[in-house]
């Protein structure tokens, strides 16, 4: 799939398209259902789909103290947008600018003019331009005038609630991971650089863990243990696996994962911890990601060592039990 930063870097003779618009945080099945139509209707066509997504969130441009955090990066959307069948993601700067730009204008000089768009799939909920005055009652006539077919798609509503990104949001903060893969349609995933962290798992506890420098902004669950997916994969340090370990680069692996600070040894950092279970690696330098599965308990404090050992071990096996991972 191909992935453009700015309107300045489409394609020059890039012929016509189908587009579909959003922020698209998280990519949820809401979102999925709408992309899937845009993906259908560029092959009814016989032209490429593309999917116009934003960064940062527009909430972060004009209220940074209330912007929400975000459910997937970029390369994420793009990721999980290719498995849609999306052909092009652009990446749109949002800006005072690009907010400042007159819905007609909008329409004309970027999905007409610069994407050459024969049709638009938004969700009925879309809005666009200077101070959101274009919305789906707008975009019809300002389509139209540039030969743009325009098709709204309903939101999608489970148990009678909307799925949003806002919802997804509230199931991570009250660490119910499983209720957010449901509204996502996949596990929500941290990502980050492994880092070196405090050096307790392994030397002291007999629980080596690949510490997560997440992505500033991005989305934690509440603190507590959980089930989850380790992937591994190239970082900013390294693009090699250990030779000596048995992890290899792209394969999820089963992990006990901590979110939180270690009250039991009075730490105040939060960090983001997995175990892999039956692999040992040397993964400083690499990029870890975890896909959350399961919420197993929240963060306790153990009147010692020993008590929080006997936990861990519990949360292995309880690992194992949600993700039907049995040991070698």
């Amino acid at each position: 799939m191909d992935i453009w930063h700015g309107i300045d870097n489409v394609p020059a003779d890039l012929g016509d398209t189908v587009v579909t618009i959003g922020a698209f945080d998280g990519i949820h099945r809401g979102h999925r259902r709408l992309i899937g139509r845009a993906v259908d209707r560029a092959r009814e066509l016989g032209v490429p789909a593309v999917l116009v997504t934003f960064d940062p969130h527009p909430i972060a441009v004009f209220a940074p103290d209330k912007a929400p955090a975000t459910l997937a990066t970029w390369p994420r959307r793009a990721e999980l947008a290719a498995e849609i069948g999306v052909d092009a993601m652009l990446v749109m700067r949002f800006d005072r600018a690009l907010a400042a730009v007159e819905p007609e204008d909008f329409v004309a000089d970027i999905l007409a003019g610069k994407l050459h768009a024969k049709a638009v799939v938004v969700g009925e909920n879309f809005t666009y331009g200077h101070k959101a005055a274009g919305t789906t009652d707008t975009l019809p006539g300002h389509g139209a005038a540039h030969g743009i077919d325009v098709e709204i798609v309903e939101l999608l509503a489970d148990g009678g609630d909307r799925v949003s990104s806002t919802r997804v949001r509230g199931h991570l903060a009250d660490g119910d991971v499983a209720a957010a893969a449901d509204c996502l349609g996949h596990p929500h995933r941290v990502t980050g650089e492994v880092i070196h962290g405090q050096g307790r798992g392994g030397a002291q506890l007999g629980f080596p863990t690949a510490n997560i420098d997440v992505a500033p902004g991005l989305a934690v669950p509440a603190d507590g243990v959980y089930a989850a997916w380790f992937t591994a994969s190239e970082g900013p340090e390294r693009t090699d696996v250990d030779s000596d370990g048995d992890i290899e680069l792209g394969r999820a692996y089963p992990a006990a994962v901590s979110v939180g600070t270690n009250v039991t040894f009075g730490d105040t950092a939060r960090t983001v911890e997995a175990f892999i279970l039956d692999r040992s690696a040397d993964l400083y330098g690499l990029t870890g990601s975890i896909d959350f599965v399961g919420r197993i308990r929240g963060m306790e404090k153990f009147d010692g060592v020993d008590p929080l050992i006997e936990r861990m071990n519990l949360d292995v096996v309880e690992t194992r039990r949600i993700l039907g991972a049995d040991g070698d």
